[in-house]
Formats: C-alpha cells, structure tokens, sequence
C-alpha cells in the first residue's frame, strides 16, 4: 500500500509497530508525511464548531477558547510540515487521496473508534473534540488502551534522537504568532534541540503534562491544554484540583455555553446534489465554491514547502494565510441555509478537496 494514502488506513498504527532498530529515513519521513495529515484533521471540525458561535451570547470565553485551539493547531500544522522537510521530505497535501474526508476516522488509525465529524458547536461536538486530543494517561479519567497522537509523536521524536544527523534543514518555513502563545511560532527545525521543542509544544498544548492540565505555552495565562479545555466546555464547569484529594474535577465555575448556528452533521460523500435532499442552486454554488477556496489553500501550502528557495516559500505561505482568511465568510452563508427536511438543521462546509 502507498503509505501516503490516507484512505482511512491504518498507517500510524503500522509504523508504531515497526521495531526501533527498523525505524529508518524513509520510516521517519512516512511518520512526519503523517503527521501532517494528523493536524490537518483537526481544522475542519473546531472550524466548524468555531464559525457556528453566535458571539453575541455567552460570555466569550468559549469561542475565545476554540479560536486559540485553532490557531495552536495551524502552527502545529506548520510544524509538522518543517519537520518534514528537514528530512528531505516532500509535503504531499493537494491531493484526494490524503485529504481527510468527513465523517471518518482520524488519519492513520489513531483512535480507531473515534468518528470525526462536521457540525456546530454541541456539548457533544466539545466532547468529540476532546477525544481527538485525548492523552494516554489523563488527569481526569482512565481511557482504554490505544495509539494516541501524543504517542506517535513521541516515537518520532525517539527516531530523531536516534538519528540526529537526518535532520537536513531544507525548506524551513518561518510563521510568527507570539500573541498567541509562547510556542505557537512556526520556527525552522534545524538542530535536534528545535526538533525536541516543536514536539513537545504539539504534544503539551494538546494534552497538558502528566502534572497539569495546564497548555504550558498558553497566549493567556491559566489557558488549559485543549483536552481539558474542551472537557470544560462539555461539562460547562472550569477544571479545579480538589485541595483534600489533589484530584482534578469539574466543579470550577461555570462556563456559558453559547448559541450557535445549527449546523447539521455533514454527511458521508457530502451534502446531497440530487434528489429530493438537494439544495437550491445558489446553496450548491456556496457548498462548490467553498471546496474550491479550500481545496486552493491546500495547494497553495503543499507548494509553500516544496520550494527550494525558501523566500518563494514564505511568500506561498502568506497567500495562503490570506486564503484562509476567506473561507469564513461563506462557511458562515452556509450555515445560515436551512435544510431542506425539516429537521431545523442548517448546511455547512464540506471541506472537501476537489482537483482543478
């Protein structure tokens, strides 16, 4: 099998299973290939959860919370994509065949009995985002044995260790973002101790430490890693430590949960064309002209990190940041359509690749 492919493979899974020794340049530049779809799995469902919020309720926190989630997640992005090509990769992204596609899996087999999905903003979205996140040893509750994402990224960070003169510092691309936290800068990974930094700001602003469920590089103080500060939204109570137990319990202050567009759950293939399902003509022209934003913003970066001229990278790199700026907008349309079964249910983004 291509193990490019993300056709809800099991390839994650696979490379885990690899002995240490086995674990060569190939085996790290498959890891890092998808690694990169990993985070890229995470955009389109807190997009959606993120765009649904009606601003005007609650108290902000929420979508304050989920906005920096988001913006942690593009620099992991970017990240990943560095530590691609500082192993002579090559970013493979603007293609159908590794572009998430939802409701499925996430990449590679990781949480084999999580279904990730697209909607708005529920206190069951908020727990599915959790799950996406998950550590392997919470601080909260026991989970069932499983390959986590922080798990992989360990196993690669162990094949780095092993192997530090792999580390080629090609195509190195640059992203500041220090208002959104200590760590959220896209840094050239060069050395072994840059490497060792990137993962770790992936794995701790996703899961915490095993001592707190604090992000430890947070844009503001006391922000939670993004298990646990989903975890409060879905309890709508703020995670305190029990003074007589030293355990960590939702029995903090309440968190409002805010209106939000409804959102229906995207279905399998998409939104029906035809049918009776089929929505108007001006809606399918939004739901088309969304995919084709996007699916150019996935082009536009896959080429970011093929250029050899690292200045004709950072100029793709922030088209692309533009690009992205534009696809709130008619996501937002899209919500504000009604389905047309009665349910009281609502489009929205399909965040689908279509090829030019």
């Amino acid at each position: 099998m291509n193990p490019l492919l993300y056709a809800r493979s099991n390839r994650i899974v696979e490379l885990m299973e690899q002995p240490a020794e086995e674990r060569d340049a190939d085996w790290m530049r498959d890891a890092a290939q998808q690694a990169v779809l990993l985070e890229l799995a995470t955009l389109p469902p807190y997009l959606c959860g993120l765009w649904s919020i009606d601003t005007s309720t609650g108290d902000g926190s929420v979508f304050d919370t989920i906005r920096e989630i988001v913006f942690d997640e593009m620099s992991h992005f970017g990240l990943a994509c560095n530590l691609l090509t500082t192993l002579g990769g090559d970013l493979v992204l603007a293609d159908e065949r590794v572009v998430p596609t939802y409701p499925g899996p996430l990449p590679g087999g990781v949480r084999p009995e999580l279904c990730v999905s697209l909607g708005g903003l529920t206190q069951d979205a908020a727990y599915m985002y959790s799950r996406i996140e998950e550590p392997d040893h919470p601080l909260v509750l026991a989970v069932a044995e499983h390959t986590s994402i922080g798990a992989f990224y360990t196993a690669l960070l162990e094949a780095f260790r092993a192997h530090p003169e792999r580390i080629t510092g090609a195509r190195q691309l640059t992203l500041d973002m220090p208002h959104h936290g200590a760590g959220n800068n896209v840094r050239p990974l060069r050395t072994l101790a840059a490497v060792e930094s990137a993962i770790d700001v992936i794995k701790e602003q996703g899961e915490g430490t095993s001592a707190s469920p604090d992000n430890p590089f947070p844009g503001t103080q006391g922000e939670r890693a993004h298990y646990y500060a989903f975890l409060e939204i879905f309890h709508q109570r703020k995670l305190t430590e029990n003074p007589v137990t030293g355990k960590f319990e939702f029995e903090g202050a309440e968190i409002p949960m805010p209106d939000a567009l409804p959102m229906g759950t995207v279905p399998e293939g998409g939104w029906p064309r035809t049918g009776p399902s089929a929505p108007d003509a001006a809606t399918t022209q939004r739901l088309d002209e969304f995919n084709r934003l996007y699916s150019t913003l996935l082009s536009t970066l896959g080429q970011a990190w093929l250029q050899h001229d690292e200045s004709d990278g950072q100029e793709l790199l922030f088209t692309a940041i533009g690009q992205m700026s534009e696809l709130q907008d008619p996501a937002q349309q899209l919500m504000a359509v009604p389905l047309p079964d009665g349910s009281g249910k609502n489009y929205g983004p399909e965040f689908r690749f279509v090829a030019p």
